[in-house]
């Protein structure tokens, strides 16, 4: 029953690596108890999964959709931008109580500290190792 499963939904996703990922997608839902849109017929989650997509009542393009966001373990939300239209006064230029603050926003001129290779050795020999214990 597999087979012709397989080939039937090759009409409907034309690569068989991305049809095996949809299938075994859609079968892990229907084991954590995703309803199943046809009639089981005493058969396994995957081939039942595969005649889902066979039958067209699942969207494979839902399925991928629903594939990649089970995946994403970061997902970025999107935050407004910050509004600069109160800053722009009624002749395009800036507004006249923010033109003094513009060359206050600018980053001054960054230094750092500076250790000679003496120094630097000399810290690091003050350094204690930390202590063993019987946990490791």
């Amino acid at each position: 029953m597999a087979r012709v499963t397989v080939e039937d939904c090759i009409d409907k996703v034309d690569n068989r690596f991305e049809l095996v990922l949809l299938a075994s997608h859609r079968a892990r839902l229907i084991s954590q108890g995703a309803a199943i849109t046809i009639d089981r017929d005493n058969d396994k989650n995957p081939v039942v999964a595969l005649r889902e997509i066979a039958d067209e009542t699942l969207s494979p393009d839902d399925l991928k959709e629903d594939l990649i966001h089970s995946l994403q373990k970061h997902v970025e939300i999107d935050e407004p931008e910050h509004d600069t239209g109160s800053l722009i006064g009624a002749q395009g230029g800036v507004a006249a109580a923010d033109k003094g603050d513009e060359e206050d926003d600018l980053p001054e001129t960054l230094t750092f500290d500076q250790m000679s290779e003496e120094d630097l050795l000399a810290g690091i020999e003050g350094l204690v190792p930390p202590e063993k214990s019987d946990d490791y």
